[in-house]
């Protein structure tokens, strides 16, 4: 059973730049202007971008010794970037304002789609490479199958999540209904612990969320799921993945590579990982990554269009 993931729920990037000072800053606005103002010049940086798929505040602090040992194997200080939506990231992604990137599947099959980004590299957890999506509801709601939501609330994820948003409007599709006019009421929570956290006080009556983020606090914080059932899990998806920029230089590409895929291998990296509870990163291809575009393809032709 996974038993950590928020190695998944950052979005990181890091600059070809060197420097022999570290340190770790973050702000959780639009960091852009604020940090020209505040770097000193002659030091060069790593900037770390991040679309959280949970609270922002709480994915820095189980995070911090990652960071930090990434600082050091790079060699720069590192400044995070805070972003509120995966689009937000995507577009970084885009303009190559960043060098690599931790993304949502469902982020990813959207930028791959048009050439923007490549693959670098994928957490493996539990032995595996892939995840599901939960359909949460409360534990006494009368509610037993997708199309019980008929009139009830419903919370959404991000609109480019794969578990948040797109597989709930595969669910819409199969009921031949939109969501416009099946749910009472809809919103996004950008946080898949939010959405969770919601249900489980019964503030809206489900929500389709990140397994791995589900099994983490049922794991460490069983109070934020006591009062929520499971009524459907999806079939398996590519687990996130680490992008890079198709413009990245490869000198770049390949020691970014490098660094992710020798962490476990040293005693400080291997530490680090299994309190994440995170095997190593392994090389991914497209391939793993099928369900996400064939679902996407899905809603674009029955839902969207």
């Amino acid at each position: 059973m996974t038993r950590h993931i928020f190695f998944l729920l950052m979005i990181l990037s890091l600059s070809c730049t060197k420097s022999g000072n570290e340190e770790n800053v973050v702000d959780f606005a639009d960091t852009l202007s604020a940090e020209k103002d505040t770097i000193n010049k002659s030091t060069k940086v790593v900037y770390i971008a991040i679309a959280s798929m949970t609270s922002p505040k709480e994915t820095y602090i189980y995070y911090d010794d990652l960071i930090k040992y990434i600082s050091q194997k790079v060699g720069h200080p590192i400044y995070i970037k805070q972003k509120r939506t995966y689009e937000e990231v995507n577009m970084l992604l885009e303009n190559s304002e960043v060098d690599f990137a931790f993304i949502c599947s469902g982020a990813y099959v959207y930028e791959y789609q048009k050439n923007k980004i490549k693959l670098l590299v994928a957490p493996e957890i539990d032995n595996k490479v892939s995840y599901h999506a939960y359909i949460i509801t409360q534990k006494d709601a009368k509610i037993e199958t997708f199309a019980d939501f008929k009139n009830k609330s419903f919370a959404f994820t991000d609109p480019l999540s794969n578990t948040g948003r797109m597989y709930p409007l595969k669910k819409l599709t199969e009921l031949h209904r939109n969501e416009k006019d099946f749910f009472l009421k809809t919103i996004y929570t950008y946080g898949h612990d939010i959405s969770i956290n919601i249900v489980n006080r019964g503030i809206v009556d489900g929500a389709s969320v990140h397994g791995l983020i589900f099994h983490y606090l049922s794991l460490f914080h069983p109070e934020r799921v006591a009062n929520i059932k499971i009524i459907e899990q999806s079939e398996p998806f590519g687990i996130p993945p680490v992008v890079a920029p198709i413009t990245l230089k490869k000198e770049c590409f390949n020691k970014y590579r490098k660094i992710f895929l020798n962490i476990h291998k040293d005693s400080t990296g291997k530490k680090i990982l299994e309190k994440l509870h995170i095997n190593k990163f392994v090389i991914v291809n497209d391939s793993i990554y099928k369900s996400v575009f064939q679902l996407k393809e899905y809603i674009d032709k029955k839902y969207e269009k």
